[in-house]
């Protein structure tokens, strides 16, 4: 029983997948939720709006994000947040893992 409150490295918990994006719920509950994603190069999400501000965590790699049509790229160790209502769109510029986190209020 000990074990299921063993430390874990966030990279390691989602894997790549061949032209795929993967995700991985952690937590799901009625305020929230945290998302891994593996995204292989090439692969993104099109553009969409969330109901909430999500923020992202770069776990590795670098992606090209668009939020409002203003271009960002984010890298391993950076996080960024996307305002709740504002259409953003991720595009994996090499193999790229995140966290995704959204919490409702």
């Amino acid at each position: 029983m000990a074990d299921q409150y063993a430390a874990r490295a966030l990279v390691d918990l989602v894997d790549y997948q061949k032209d795929s994006v993967v995700s991985k719920t952690l937590i799901d509950k009625g305020k929230g939720t945290v998302t891994l994603f593996a995204f292989d190069a090439g692969q993104g999400l099109s553009e969409h709006t969330a109901p909430v501000d999500a923020m992202v965590c770069v776990l590795h790699g670098k992606a090209d994000i668009s939020i409002g049509g203003s271009p960002v790229q984010v890298r391993e160790g950076e996080m960024l947040i996307m305002p709740a209502d504002v259409p953003h769109e991720l595009k994996a510029q090499q193999p790229f893992k995140m966290m995704l986190t959204m919490i409702r209020v």
